[in-house]
């Protein structure tokens, strides 16, 4: 069969995008592959496949087809989430890609490519969800989230412009999972989680749980680097553009139910 100028261009293209980014990488990388940094506790985005115990999800597709863009191995390091920054200061691992916020604070420590958006949202029991209409009915109730995110800080605002002199009794949890344990045991009235993974918490939960509101926050998750690794990250950027200007980005959004969560433009450090 003939290919056409059109697809033999593409062809062509697809050989040689790896060997060009791979060029812009160190030669350790290029020698010894990827080190990339994952927590696997967050589904969709990081986690063992309950039937393999494989690791699996959203990040470890993208950083995958990254490291196939660059031409070398990708390298997981599981690690605990207190771990990642000191980590990636020390060169245990060469990027963080784990559902990671990109926040001002953590901008002093490393730099973000950031590749998502999402938000936080809050969320009730099924057998609740006619005492919650709305996220106004959540004033004064005792909510939970992982106290190790941003979430707290974002409640509070959520709280202080909404809700007068009734405000919500927050209650740090050392985890997504660990807030939806305290709402099935009612200790919590509601969660805030990442509409990010919601979705695919309520699919492998079907009727538990139920969203109130809308998101209350606008968040980036992005693709850490160390701040002074620019040779890295001009790589990494340019692969990640790459797979969104071809649709292999937007194909992994649509395969993990992540599609009203992806970005059209690479951006640096947006987080706030």
């Amino acid at each position: 069969m003939r290919l056409t100028m059109f697809a033999l261009t593409a062809l062509l293209g697809a050989v040689v995008t790896g060997p060009a980014l791979s060029a812009e990488l160190p030669a350790e990388i290029k020698q010894n592959g990827l080190r990339i940094a994952v927590v696997p506790n967050y589904p969709p985005m990081e986690f063992k496949d309950p039937a393999t115990s494989t690791l699996t999800g959203f990040d470890v597709d993208l950083g995958e087809a990254l490291a196939r863009k660059l031409g070398v191995k990708a390298v997981w390091q599981e690690t605990s989430f207190d771990q990642l920054m000191p980590g990636l200061a020390t060169q245990r691992f060469d990027i963080i890609l784990s559902g990671m916020t990109d926040t001002k604070s953590r901008q002093d420590s490393a730099t973000f490519i950031d590749y998502l958006r999402s938000g936080p949202r809050f969320f009730v029991q099924a057998s609740r969800g006619d005492e919650f209409k709305d996220a106004q009915a959540l004033c004064g109730k005792k909510v939970g989230a992982s106290r190790r995110t941003k979430f707290p800080e974002e409640i509070a605002a959520w709280s202080a412009k909404n809700c007068g002199s009734s405000p919500i009794q927050f209650v740090g949890t050392e985890g997504s999972a660990d807030a939806r344990t305290q709402l099935r045991q009612g200790r919590i009235d509601a969660a805030v989680q990442g509409n990010e993974t919601l979705p695919y918490i309520m699919d492998q939960e079907p009727n538990a749980y139920v969203p109130v509101g809308e998101t209350i926050a606008i968040q980036y998750t992005g693709l850490a680097t160390p701040v002074k690794a620019a040779e890295l990250r001009e790589a990494l950027q340019g692969a990640l553009e790459e797979l969104i200007t071809e649709g292999s980005y937007k194909a992994l959004l649509a395969k993990w139910k992540l599609s009203g969560n992806g970005i059209e433009k690479v951006v640096i450090n947006a987080g706030q």
